[in-house]
Formats: C-alpha cells, sequence, structure tokens
C-alpha cells in the first residue's frame, strides 16, 4: 500500500490511516488514490466486517484538500468523490475515528461514514464560502440530512465551525471522547457492528441508507425484499438456534 495510507487489521476491523501529518492530513491525488483503492479491497475482502477511519498525527483528521497540489494542477477527485470516498456507496460499516479537526473535505470525508468518534478538542466545518468556493464533496447534500435544516444552512453559509461538544449535540457523532482514547473507542465501536451477523449488518446499513432518497411506499417495498432474502439465509436460522442453545452464534454470511 501507497506511504499515504497505513493500513492495520486488528481481526475483523481493518484501520485505514491517512498519512499525511506534515499536511495536516491534506488530501492530494496520491492520497485520494491510495485511500480508494484501500477501500475498494477491503469492501472485497470477506475476513473485513468492519472499517475506521483516521488521521495521523492527532492534530488534523483531515483539512480537506491539498491547495499547493491543487495549484500545481492535482485533483483529488476520482469516481468514487473527492478522497476516493465521498460518492463511494461502501457495504460494510464504516467508522470516523475524528482525532483532530476536520475541515472542508475532511469534513466531508468524515460525514461520509456511518458513525463517528470524536476528540472532544476537535473542531468541524465547511468554510469553503470564505475561499470563493462551495463544499462540493457532499457537505452542502449531507449535512442537511444528518442536522437540522437551520444549522446546516449557519455552517454552510457563515463558514464558521462547531465544536465536537456542539456536532455530538446535533447527533453528526455518536461519541465525544478525550484525544488519547478516539482510536481505540472507534475500533470498539467497530468491533461491536463486526459480532452481529454480517448479512444482517450490510443489508440494515443498505435499507437505511437507500430509504432517505426514496418515498415511505417505495422504501417499504425495498425494506420487504431485503426482509424476505435474510430471512431466508442461514445466518437467520443460525441466529434462532444459538439463541435457543444458549451460545454463540456461528455466522457465515450466507
Amino acid at each position: 500500500m501507497a506511504d499515504e495510507v497505513l493500513l492495520e487489521r486488528r481481526a475483523a476491523v481493518a484501520i485505514l490511516t491517512i498519512n499525511r501529518p506534515e499536511a495536516r492530513n491534506a488530501i492530494n491525488r496520491a492520497t485520494a488514490v491510495a485511500l480508494g483503492d484501500a477501500l475498494d479491497a477491503l469492501a472485497a475482502d470477506d475476513e473485513v466486517q468492519a472499517v475506521v477511519l483516521t488521521g495521523a498525527g492527532g492534530k488534523a483528521f483531515s483539512a480537506g484538500m491539498d491547495l499547493k497540489a491543487f495549484a500545481a494542477g492535482e485533483f483529488p477527485i476520482t469516481e468514487q468523490g473527492f478522497g476516493g470516498l465521498t460518492k463511494r456507496i461502501f457495504p460494510k460499516p464504516l467508522v470516523a475515528a475524528a482525532n483532530g479537526a476536520a475541515l472542508a473535505g475532511g469534513f466531508e470525508m468524515m460525514i461520509s461514514c456511518d458513525m463517528v468518534v470524536a476528540g472532544d478538542h476537535c473542531v468541524f466545518g465547511i468554510p469553503e464560502a470564505q475561499r470563493g468556493l462551495i463544499a462540493g464533496a457532499g457537505g452542502l447534500i449531507r449535512l442537511a440530512k444528518r442536522i437540522p435544516l437551520a444549522v446546516a444552512y449557519e455552517m454552510a453559509l457563515t463558514a464558521e465551525p462547531i465544536s465536537a461538544a456542539r456536532a455530538y449535540e446535533l447527533g453528526l457523532v455518536n461519541r465525544v471522547v478525550p484525544a488519547e482514547q478516539v482510536l481505540e473507542v472507534a475500533v470498539a465501536l467497530a468491533e461491536r457492528t463486526a459480532r452481529n451477523a454480517p448479512l444482517a449488518v450490510r443489508a440494515s446499513k443498505r435499507v437505511m441508507t437507500e430509504s432517505l432518497e426514496l418515498t415511505e411506499a417505495e422504501a417499504w417495498v425495498l425494506n420487504d425484499e431485503v426482509f424476505a432474502r435474510i430471512g431466508r439465509s442461514a445466518d437467520a436460522l443460525e441466529g434462532a438456534v444459538a439463541f435457543a442453545e444458549k451460545r454463540p452464534p456461528l455466522w457465515r454470511a450466507q
């Protein structure tokens, strides 16, 4: 794997680290490609049940686009979006371990994850309007779906950041913990999802994600189709048998 992104495996959980601490983990083209390639590989790896994404160094999860690289003609965008992530439909649980500031594209990468554990020192925001730009990597799309619309407008139009505590109040992050605990708490959250039936976890994520864009009637069609398929799976039977036999289930993702 390229030096811009590091991979660590802890049983069924993979940890991806954006490894440009000298640039506050800003995303250049090489980092976007490396992260995209890593996510492609982990999506296809049957041994991996959940992924944690973090940044090296402790000062920033990611400061967003590497402006020096951009000025030199680089674009840190792939077919899967900014950083190889923001347009991606990733099938497995994806947890952000925000161990530092997440701003601009870095914030948009963070909210592309399913769950977020944040350090109590972190700040988050989309300051692009201060530079004559918009948050074009999904921030303007996702924020209004995840927090109250008035607050989303305020963040985008004033370009002012919010604290980790405020993000927690808004439901934008799942946990706020001391800086030194961020990664371990994020890994524990990922491990908790990895103990559940893989097919059920991925199907649950799919229904919730896709239902956001559907009418209620359309969402019920999707829900019932997925429920019927999962209900016929070997893992659904194993879950019931294991419960009756008072033992841990042995999932086969079948």
